[in-house]
């Protein structure tokens, strides 16, 4: 993945757990991409992120709390099921991650772990996880709380973020109505859209195209 990156693409979507772990990810990609003869500003990372908040951290706990009060374990782990094509029916939920003895989808649990390997961590932990955030991690906090976890992805060389819901619109809603005021003011968010297409919006004005030296470039009639 890291290397196609390197080499072809110009916006790259992330799953991680941890600022930590997006730097390593995207440092290492960046380095690839100047040794391939690209500029490694052209490269855009997008992280998923699934923000809970509220107007004071007690009310965004609150919100996180009844979510997780409506997870079920047999549910989460039916949903990892469809995902990842193994059945977990014979997976005891206090049982750590480490115990399952298979080859299959181990990047999952490694992807979910990765950054806090000190922790034992069980299949409930990552029902739980799963039913809130999916395969994206959870920010929870009070609107500036977010802002400065965001600010924190950013500094890791996060570019933007690909926000998921808890509840739709609610989720976005509140981001909307807290979060975003805050990030406008510390210049970290656009208060208007540039004009033209979306490479235009996400590289400024005169960039519609790719350009040379990305190799879509010769296929452009």
């Amino acid at each position: 993945g890291q290397q196609f990156a390197a080499k072809h693409a110009e916006c790259v979507f992330l799953t991680v757990p941890t600022p930590d772990v997006a730097t390593q990810y995207t440092s290492v990609t960046r380095k690839q991409v100047q040794q391939n003869g690209r500029n490694p500003d052209e490269l855009l990372f997008f992280t998923a992120l699934k923000v809970i908040t509220g107007g004071t951290e007690a009310e965004a706990q609150k919100k996180y709390d009844e979510y997780l009060e409506q997870v079920t374990y047999d549910g989460a782990m039916a949903l990892l099921g469809g995902w990842t094509g193994y059945d977990f029916g014979n997976v005891e939920p206090d049982q750590p991650l480490s115990s399952l003895e298979t080859n299959d989808v181990t990047s999952f649990w490694r992807s979910f772990m990765r950054g806090n390997e000190e922790q034992s961590y069980t299949f409930r932990d990552l029902a739980s996880y799963i039913g809130i955030g999916g395969a994206q991690p959870v920010v929870m906090g009070a609107p500036e709380q977010i802002a400065d976890e965001l600010q924190k992805w950013t500094q890791a060389g996060v570019d933007g973020f690909n926000l998921a819901y808890a509840v739709t619109p609610g989720s976005f809603a509140d981001f909307i109505d807290g979060v975003v005021p805050i990030l406008q003011q510390r210049g970290l968010m656009q208060t208007d859209y540039q004009e033209g297409t979306l490479r235009e919006k996400l590289y400024g004005a005169g960039r519609a195209r790719l350009n040379v030296p990305h190799p879509a470039t010769q296929y452009r009639r």
